[in-house]
């Protein structure tokens, strides 16, 4: 154990994914140096070059996704800003939205604050007896002023995959509107929005797409789906008119792109692709099955899980008897060299509905680069810490 001491190991990739492939510093380094130019902006060869590279990651984006055009695909800052934008831009007054209870704080608090406001009203579903996504709830919360049911795709905070395809049909049957937040599942599980009657797809590019931070979109299905402006300003589009222009992508991007943060995007998507979502999804359920495997002999962890079924994005949440959430990342971090996140995660109503409200839990994150010798080696940290404890209660 001594020996292995200074090991650093990065198990918070549901924050950020890291490391990143060496190919998305290398993309963004030769974009900074060879071009930097703005897309859209004037018609020299620099900005032409720009132009290309947000162009060609739309398409990239759009074939990931099964998004038919590509001017469908928005670039943000952020996951939270994609949903901002969707939440507050299909929605009108006296509209009614479904969510669930896993939700991360990016729907909830843009939903909670309109329905403070009096213009909306709110369901929130759960689980079942069975520990299942409470479909038959979800049907039943469906009112003749519902617009919109909104649910992200994979738990941040369990890790579950929630059943997007039943959703899905049963918004297409009502007539629903579906806004998904991917935040943690766009990488690891493959994603077809028509084939899942996904309306608007909510991504980040920092997690399991191996961008850098500060890049994100909002993927549209359809040109049907009519979402107000958040943000008006220069788009390098239709500039005589002192009006935003009302076609996508410019009626939702106002402003200078981060286009660094786009050829970065595109470099860690295209490293995902030569990859293969598939073997990497196989790779982080093998060890994420394995550190679940161990925990069940460490007598003093208490694994958290919502739904039942067995696969999930890699996220495993625990108590270890004795410690708080944050103690236990402390002493992983401090002693150990593990990095893991304690703490709510942004995510309390999914903390209510386990159980774990307000103190938390700690949270394992695991992605494409982590090893079993990493596993292995938190496990054995995790037994120490918990005979460490017991022997402390036993003097």
């Amino acid at each position: 154990m001594d020996e292995n001491k200074q090991m650093r190991v990065y198990l918070d990739n549901s924050a950020t994914s890291w490391p990143k492939p060496p190919q998305v510093a290398e993309a963004i380094t030769r974009f900074l140096t060879d071009c930097g130019a703005s897309p859209g902006r004037s018609g020299h060869q620099m900005a032409i070059t720009a132009a290309r590279e947000v162009f060609a990651t739309r398409e990239l984006i759009a074939k990931l996704f099964n998004v038919s055009n590509s001017d469908r695909v928005i670039f943000t800052s952020n996951a939270t800003h994609s949903l901002n934008i969707a939440i507050k831009g299909v929605l009108q007054e006296g509209d009614h939205v479904i969510t669930t209870t896993f939700e991360h704080n990016s729907t909830i608090r843009p939903l909670r604050d309109l329905e403070a406001k009096g213009v909306i009203e709110i369901s929130v579903i759960g689980c079942n007896s069975a520990g299942e996504l409470d479909l038959d709830a979800l049907k039943k919360s469906i009112r003749p002023n519902t617009r919109l049911v909104a649910s992200i795709q994979a738990s941040n905070v369990t890790g579950d995959i929630l059943p997007i395809d039943q959703v899905g049909m049963i918004c297409k049957t009502n007539n629903l509107l579906f806004l998904v937040d991917a935040s943690q599942s766009a990488g690891i599980i493959p994603i077809d929005m028509q084939a899942s009657s996904i309306d608007m797809l909510a991504f980040t590019g920092h997690k399991k797409l191996y961008g850098p931070t500060g890049i994100g979109g909002l993927c549209i299905v359809n040109d049907d789906i009519h979402i107000q402006s958040l943000i008006q300003g220069g788009t390098g589009s239709s500039s005589e008119h002192e009006y935003h222009p009302d076609f996508y992508p410019d009626r939702l991007e106002a402003g200078t792109l981060n286009t660094v943060g786009i050829v970065g995007l595109k470099a860690g998507i295209e490293f995902l692709i030569y990859e293969g979502i598939n073997n990497i999804q196989s790779h982080v359920q093998f060890i994420t099955d394995r550190f679940l495997d161990g925990l069940r002999k460490i007598s003093g962890v208490e694994v958290h899980r919502a739904l039942n079924g067995n696969l999930q994005v890699g996220v495993v949440s625990l108590n270890l008897q004795g410690y708080t959430s944050s103690d236990l990342a402390f002493a992983l971090d401090s002693e150990f060299g593990i990095m893991v996140r304690p703490g709510l995660h942004c995510a309390p109503l999914a903390h209510k509905a386990l159980g774990t409200f307000p103190q938390g839990t700690a949270r394992f994150s695991f992605g494409c680069f982590n090893t079993i010798a990493e596993v292995d080696y938190t496990l054995e940290v995790l037994r120490k810490l918990n005979e460490r404890k017991k022997n402390t209660k036993r003097s």
